[in-house]
């Protein structure tokens, strides 16, 4: 018998909501972290609507405290409006990565399961029962959640296809000094971010335009930064006491499969883009959210045909759509002044409601949609609906905490299924819901069924396997 039944590799926000995922899941999983204690760095300092919706549907978002709320987004450093966005989260949350991570730890741990910090992966042995980590940990299933340098995909043989940063950015979290606030201001030399972020820290980017990669034999010192940020702005940063100090560029890679047997790859060890406007955390955490189910239904024996590799089928895509927005926006971003006919015409673009609407649902992660069908709802996530049941006021929202599928009734006739939660509702004129008489929607709030597009039992079967 294995020691558990996933492994999960890294103790990030990926790595975290699967944890939690595969527990709701009725999983055993055990967390390996290398780090011996949590990070207070954060390299993500804001999460989109897509994961506030997902940090809702499980009634872990009161959990993140107070939080600042932003409409202001960007597109390759344009100023772009997340307030309009269709959902009930517009905007994006101010929260750095760290405090994400401790609500996520506190979950995982109150659903029982293991965080197992100061351990490194150095090998990985598949047979075709389990995996076998460093020679004596064994689990059914392993999944690297191990960031950009993964060591499970290096590992497992994983194709990681792309391309090498050709630009770098320097980045520093720096307490005690007071600047200008600038977001993705542009000079003739390069350009600069200074931004309050949580802890009461101030958050300093600065690319020169041209800058390639440099060699360096230990970490980024904060001097580089300093002496970067002012040759682009003329200020002087030195005063202020440094806490984290990095530098990042354009690299865009991904990897070929998202499975290979009994090892998988999920967040920046499936895809490491370029770290801008917060997109990478929101994919990692929708990957996070499309698996856990998935993989959880798998080891308990109850996973129909093809369910596990149906992740690889609907977040690879996904993945592509994402690193090919973010290579455009590098372009935007990162071009110097041969670039700035092309940021007018996006400028330009970005007024008009239709492109602002398309752009902001892309980087808020709302207009994910999985597969094809002719019904607009089939594939996307479940909209927010209030709803009136026999017992009372709910809403869609609430329907989704316990993690199961779920059949909401809107017909008015009683309806039953098996493997899932079934409620009786009715929804206020006006509604999105209010044209059709049900759904049948998954466990990561995804809609697998329209009433009228098909028997109910053939998709309870194809997601349930019942």
């Amino acid at each position: 018998m294995p020691d558990t039944d996933v492994i999960v590799v890294g103790a990030g926000p990926t790595g975290l909501l699967l944890a939690a995922e595969l527990r709701l899941g009725g999983a055993e999983v055990l967390v390996l972290e290398r780090l011996t204690e949590p990070t207070t760095q954060s390299r993500a300092g804001a999460i989109h609507a897509r994961s506030v919706e997902i940090f809702d549907q499980r009634g872990r978002l009161e959990h993140l405290g107070e939080v600042a709320r932003d409409d202001h987004g960007h597109f390759g450093g344009l100023d772009l409006d997340l307030g309009q966005l269709p959902t009930v989260h517009p905007g994006r949350m101010k929260i750095g990565q760290a405090r994400v991570e401790a609500m996520l730890t506190d979950w995982v741990t109150e659903l029982g399961g293991e965080i197992r910090r100061g351990y490194e992966v150095t090998s990985l042995e598949q047979t075709e029962s389990e995996v076998v980590v460093n020679g004596s940990l064994t689990a059914r299933y392993v999944v690297g959640c191990d960031g950009e340098r993964s060591s499970v995909r290096a590992l497992a043989g994983f194709d990681f296809l792309g391309v090498d940063a050709e630009l770098e950015l320097l980045r520093a979290d720096v307490r005690g000094i007071e600047v200008p606030f600038r977001f993705f201001q542009r000079y003739p030399a390069g350009l600069a971010i200074a931004l309050p972020i949580d802890g009461g820290l101030i958050r300093l980017v600065v690319h020169e335009f041209g800058r390639p990669p440099q060699t360096r034999s230990g970490p980024v010192e904060f001097a580089e930064v300093v002496a970067a940020y002012q040759r682009v702005t003329g200020e002087d940063v030195s005063a202020g006491e440094p806490v984290w100090v990095d530098a990042f560029g354009n690299t865009a890679r991904q990897v070929t499969e998202y499975r290979r047997g009994r090892v998988l790859l999920a967040g920046d060890a499936a895809h490491h883009l370029m770290p801008v406007g917060a997109q990478a955390i929101n994919l990692g955490l929708q990957d996070a959210f499309n698996l856990g189910w998935k993989l959880a239904a798998e080891v308990r024996g109850s996973a129909p045909a093809g369910l596990l590799d149906s992740y690889h089928a609907e977040r690879h895509p996904v993945g592509a759509r994402v690193k090919t927005n973010i290579q455009a926006q590098a372009q935007l971003l990162l071009g110097d002044a041969s670039v700035d006919p092309l940021r007018e015409v996006f400028r330009e673009l970005i007024t008009h409601d239709t492109v602002r609407d398309h752009l902001a649902a892309t980087i808020a992660g709302l207009d994910v949609r999985y597969g094809e069908s002719p019904h607009p709802l089939v594939g996307a996530r479940l909209p927010f609906s209030a709803l009136t049941t026999d017992s009372g006021l709910t809403d869609t929202t609430s329907l989704l905490r316990s993690g199961r599928g779920l059949l909401l009734n809107l017909s008015g006739e009683p309806w039953t299924a098996a493997g899932v939660d079934v409620v009786s509702a009715k929804v206020e004129p006006g509604s999105v819901l209010s044209d059709v008489d049900g759904v049948l929607v998954r466990p990561d709030g995804h809609v697998a069924w329209v009433a009228g597009t098909g028997p109910l039992e053939a998709a309870v079967e194809r997601w349930f396997g019942v």
